[in-house]
């Protein structure tokens, strides 16, 4: 296989990322926000690879209002293939139901372009993706108290444009879990 990707969702909502912030001394800063559970999720691919490193990783995104069930996530994949022009991807993924439903399972063997490998259960550390979260909801998300999802949609834009003109901010993420990005031998 030319590369591998890592996947995972996530879900965003109206109610802020709260983080610490400065302020000058006396005035404690207050978020005010619109107590709104309005939820959508979000799923990325990181791609890496393999036999050419020099190509760079690459980042997509889709956001669904709601959540995810296997026919959006089906759609979302077929995204995928166009987003990666047909090249042949290993896909990693952990164990939410509709990853592994029989839909979806029969829908990935007809897929000559996609393999499926499940990651440890309960081991975000060893997911990328988890670490492209962790620096959304700590830049652009960080105290955004929008009035629509769409203000969240467009920080979470804004955060993988940063993340893709960074060269080595997308590289970091395997590294920080440990994992390698190793080329497959050409037969």
């Amino acid at each position: 296989m030319p590369g591998s990707s890592s996947s995972t969702k996530w879900g965003v909502s109206l109610l802020p990322q709260v983080r610490r912030t400065y302020a000058p001394r006396g005035r404690t800063p207050l978020l005010r926000h619109r107590l709104n559970w309005k939820r959508a999720s979000m799923a990325a691919a990181l791609r890496y690879h393999a036999s050419d490193p020099d190509r760079g990783p690459r980042l997509c995104f889709h956001l669904e209002p709601g959540s995810y069930d296997t026919a959006a996530l089906i759609e979302v994949l077929k995204q995928l293939k166009v987003f990666y022009r047909g090249e042949r991807v290993v896909l990693v993924w952990d164990g939410l139901s509709a990853h592994w439903s029989r839909t979806m399972r029969a829908w990935v063997a007809e897929q000559d372009w996609l393999a499926l490998e499940r990651s440890p259960a309960y081991a975000p550390e060893l997911n990328p993706v988890e670490l492209l979260w962790s620096s959304l909801k700590k830049r652009e998300l960080a105290n955004l108290a929008g009035n629509h999802l769409a203000d969240v949609a467009d920080a979470t834009e804004q955060g993988m444009r940063r993340i893709n003109q960074n060269d080595q901010l997308p590289w970091s993420f395997p590294t920080h879990t440990g994992l390698t990005i190793h080329p497959t031998p050409q037969n």
